[in-house]
């Protein structure tokens, strides 16, 4: 590193870039933002305290910056594959903000150039620090064996620039959010999703999905159903896991978990502390890299969402046709 402080470097510094730089710039003592890129750098890059920050028009630029350490993206992901070709050129940790890219093919391409030059990947799926989902995470010992897992993720319809739909290849509301849910069935069950079928309102290219409905079952035997939909009202976020021992369901949104065992105990947690995910999303990254250790969320697992997701939309152009996930990575 150029000093006791990692230096960064951030690509897109839009709606959600913009809370990975206050982060960084603010928050995070062993991080200093070197530079941003942005579309338009002649925008410059207006944030309290992050005067001495460059500005670059192309991410190859950024990325060659002797002053940057490490790259954070946070870009469309149709735009991911190339940043980490640059990336790894360039011999430099790589977080890329979820979906790791738009289609299989390339997440297992980001996957195999990482891997093969020892460069260490991460993928910010973020929901795994939510800390109501953590707290999920920690019935799993007293669940007994998995059985049924239910969730619900409804976000608001937002306006977009004209070229968001191209940036996601396309694809629409399971691809933008619903890959958290693709995600966290793996993180919470520990098991491998095997097959999926799915139905949507619109099937992409021809229309990007603002409704789907998903029903998979993993190695384990879970059977899982997921809900994922934009939505003119509120937000909403919440679960329901049940095991042989017991059953767990959660609201995230809510930060709230009750869990009851079938001898008939109950556990209530209301009020879960509010969660800083882009926040630790960051820390734990920043951690692996000053310590050399292996990334808390991989490539790999990154790359397995938007495997699952590609068999979602197979199987939607089959008409919800049961279809089997493809795992290469």
């Amino acid at each position: 590193m150029n000093s006791n402080r990692i230096g960064v470097g951030l690509i897109g510094v839009g709606r959600h870039g913009a809370r990975y730089a206050q982060h960084l710039v603010h928050d995070l003592p062993m991080a200093s933002l070197r530079a941003v890129c942005r579309r338009h750098p002649e925008q410059g890059f207006h944030l309290p305290g992050a005067d001495s920050v460059k500005v670059y028009g192309e991410a190859h630029a950024l990325i060659a910056d002797p002053s940057v350490d490490v790259i954070v993206a946070v870009a469309p992901p149709l735009y991911s594959p190339e940043i980490c070709r640059l990336a790894v050129q360039a011999r430099k940790p790589l977080l890329v903000e979820k979906p790791l890219a738009t289609t299989a093919a390339d997440a297992r391409t980001m996957v195999a150039l990482a891997r093969e030059a020892g460069i260490p990947l991460m993928t910010a799926q973020t929901l795994r620090f939510d800390r109501t989902i953590q707290h999920m995470k920690r019935f799993q010992s007293s669940l007994g064996r998995s059985l049924e897992f239910n969730a619900v993720f409804q976000i608001e319809i937002r306006k977009t620039a004209p070229d968001h739909v191209a940036g996601y290849g396309k694809r629409g509301a399971l691809l933008e959010i619903g890959v958290h849910m693709l995600d966290l069935v793996r993180f919470l069950t520990g098991e491998e999703v095997q097959a999926v079928r799915c139905t949507m309102d619109h099937i992409p290219p021809i229309a990007p999905e603002r409704m789907v409905s998903v029903h998979l079952t993993t190695t384990g035997g879970t059977t899982c159903r997921l809900d994922i939909t934009r939505v003119v009202g509120e937000r909403a976020g919440r679960a329901i896991w049940v095991g042989s021992q017991a059953r767990v369901e959660a609201d995230w949104m809510r930060r709230r978990i009750c869990a009851e065992m079938n001898s008939g105990e109950k556990t209530t947690a209301i009020d879960i502390p509010p969660s800083l995910t882009v926040f630790d999303t960051l820390s734990a990254f920043l951690q692996a890299v000053n310590d050399g250790t292996p990334m808390p969320i991989t490539g790999e697992d990154g790359c397995r969402a938007v495997e699952i997701a590609d068999a979602c939309y197979q199987s939607a152009q089959l008409g919800g046709a049961l279809v089997s996930v493809d795992r290469e990575a």
